[in-house]
Order: structure tokens, then sequence, then C-alpha cells
């Protein structure tokens, strides 16, 4: 059996986007199909450069640039506040450590080396995360448009992050779209996308760290409790302060202590005094673990709600962004909880905290739920490979 090669963020200092990038490898690891995730040391440069210039034709967008400041000032920490730099250092060298479990390929200077090496696979596949956000379509790598057209192309689960993509980018998007054989995304938003733009009518697969059940995670990562008293878990990417003093009032209702996860999009000034214990030597086993044995877990992200649901935690998320903002990625929250059918746990600051914490979550239906489209997906998946033959 040929093999295949994969194309992902595997390298990203992000605890959703190794974790994807982990189970996809996992998942062809399962299927039997000895796999390779696809080096991009080589070709790096030219994918910063290329995303720069997207970035450059937006600095007309206030909302953009107010996002970015966050982003800003954590680097400027790094350079002057020798404790923050530390921390920094601490977590990126955990990250480091967790991409020896990817089997890597070797390294390509070039796009032209790179889509020579791709003959030696049987197909090549992109996915998940969002991969096809607008700046990743002008970067395009993600797009697969090296990959030469007699090699069977997939996406698996791949995301737009937004609700629709820039009218610039529909004729780009309508030509790789249908250059790739197999096109699944994670989204109905996506799936919308992909139909407006390339008139292609494509399955909503599920993310594939919900191809595994909690027992099947615990067999890759350790279950012993890192914070040995019982605890609630924070991870917020986004700048919110009102979700913090939601979490507050949980804290001064319950008597638990609040673990959180700090600085890692952004630095976050308010998040300083925030939590009881603020642990930076996480990597994402250990993430796991502490949304496995936390007693209620809080997030604005969308894989902090995959795996509390997995161990099926008492959870509540967040919206990070406001509905319509050039960087809201709402949408694949909207169609994650549409899915799962948990749009109670969905929730704004200004809530009844009380309320909200007395709700209980009848977890069968919901794990039903994701069985049947975990097996709808992986049959997908295992269709798109066994193609490799065309």
């Amino acid at each position: 059996m040929k093999k295949v090669a994969i194309v992902s963020c595997y390298f990203q200092k992000n605890y959703g986007s190794m974790l994807q990038a982990f189970a996809t490898q996992k998942a062809l690891n399962y299927l039997g199909y000895e796999n390779e995730t696809i080096c991009i040391d080589g070709i790096s440069k030219e994918i910063r450069n290329a995303k720069l210039k997207h970035y450059i034709f937006q600095l007309f967008d206030f909302s953009l640039i107010k996002g970015k400041i966050g982003f800003i000032k954590r680097i400027i920490l790094q350079k002057i506040n020798k404790e923050f730099k530390t921390n920094i250092k601490i977590r990126n060298k955990k990250f480091i450590k967790f991409r020896e479990r990817f089997k890597i390929s070797k390294q390509c200077n070039s796009r032209k080396e790179l889509t020579a090496y791709c003959k030696e696979f049987s197909s090549i596949l992109v996915g998940s995360d969002q991969l096809w956000l607008p700046s990743n379509i002008d970067a395009d790598y993600y797009t697969l448009s090296f990959v030469p057209d007699e090699i069977n192309k997939i996406s698996y689960a791949t995301s737009f992050g937004v609700s629709m993509i820039p009218q610039r980018q529909w004729g780009i998007a309508n030509i790789f779209l249908n250059r790739i054989n197999h096109v699944s995304v994670r989204e109905n938003t996506g799936k919308e996308i992909v139909n407006k733009v390339s008139y292609r009518d494509v399955p909503v697969v599920c993310d594939p760290t919900l191809l595994f059940t909690s027992e099947q995670w615990a067999e890759d990562f350790p279950i012993e409790r890192i914070i040995k008293e019982e605890y609630i878990f924070c991870y917020f990417l986004g700048n919110n302060p009102d979700q913090r003093a939601f979490v507050q009032k949980v804290k001064d209702l319950t008597g638990l202590k609040i673990v959180a996860l700090l600085h890692l999009d952004e630095y976050i000034k308010i998040d300083c005094n925030f939590p009881d214990y603020a642990p930076f030597d996480v990597d994402p086993a250990d993430f796991v673990n502490l949304i496995r044995n936390a007693e209620y877990v809080f997030t604005d992200s969308f894989h902090g709600t995959i795996f509390s649901v997995l161990h099926q935690k008492k959870f509540f998320t967040f919206k990070r962004f406001k509905e319509g903002s050039t960087l809201s990625t709402n949408s694949r929250m909207h169609s994650l909880f549409n899915i799962l059918g948990l749009q109670n746990r969905f929730i704004s600051s200004n809530e009844n905290v009380e309320q909200c914490i007395s709700k209980t979550i009848n977890y069968k239906p919901v794990l039903n739920r994701i069985e049947l489209l975990r097996k709808e997906s992986m049959q997908f998946l295992i269709n798109a490979l066994e193609d490799s033959s065309k």
C-alpha cells in the first residue's frame, strides 16, 4: 500500500491545531495507511510573506487591526519582560517536544521540489482546522495547488473559519476546490461556500478529534491528574473581561479553584490575576488531561468545546467574537453546537450564573449523534483513500 501525505498545521504552537493534526495522523494509522505529515519548513518563509501581503490589504479594517493589538503586545513583552519570556519559552518547549509524535516528511526547499516529492504518495490529504481562511487561500499552500493533477487529493474536514470568503477569492477557490478529488468540510457554512464558488455539493464531516472516543484518546495521553484538587478549567483565547467575571462568580458559588492557560493567542493583562493556578509547562496531551479531570470547563475555543464534550464535562462555551466581525469564526461554533444539539451551552457572559451551572447535560443523545457522524466521516475517509488508484 502506498503512503499518504498529510498537509496540516502540525507546527502551530496552538493546542487545537496540534491535536487535530495528531488526530488526522491517528486516523490514518487506525485505517492501516502508512503516512507522513509534509514538512513545511522549506517553504514557510514564502507562505509567511504571502500571508503578510494579505494582511497589508486589510490595513484599513479597524476590527482586524484591533484584534491584532494583543498579539503585538505579546511579542513585545517576550522581548522586555524576563518572567513572561521564561514562561512562554517553557510552553514553547513543550509544544516542540510534542512535535516528536508526528512522522514528518523530508524537507523540500521549493514548491518544485514539493511537487516532485508528492509523486511518492498515493494520496495527499489536507485538513482539518481553519486552513482555508482568506489569508491561507492567498498563501496558496493548503489549497494543494502544488500537488500534481494525477495524484489523488483529499480534503478532510477543512474549515474556511468564516461565513463567506471575499469575492475576489471566488475564482481562486473555484480552481483549487475543483482540483481536489474528494472534498469534505467541517461546517455547514463551509458546505455553502464550496457550493457557491465551485458548484459542488460536499459532505460535512466531523473534526478529526471527534473521530475518537475519550477512551481512545486515553490510549495516547496520560490520565493521571495534573492538578490534585478539584478545579474549574478555563481555556480562553479571546480578551473578554466579562467572561472572566462570570467564572469568578462560579468560583465564589462552588469554592473551586481556577486553573487557566494564559496568553495563548495574545497577551491579556487582566488574566495575570485571574486564575489560582496558571501552568505553562502544558503540552497538548496535558491540555486534554486538564479538561478530563476538571469539575467545570469554561472556554471560547472550538477544540476546548470538543474535548469537554468527549469527556462529558459540565462546560460552557462563550462567544469569542461579535457576530459579523472580520475576525469572527463564530460560524464554526454555531455549526458544532447544532450538530451536538447543545445550543444552550453556547452562552454570553450576561446570563444568570446560578441558573447556568444548575443546568445538566444528558450526554447519551449527544454521544449518539457524535457516533453517527463519526461513522459517516470515517466512511468518507475510507472511500476517498481507496480512490487513490485512479
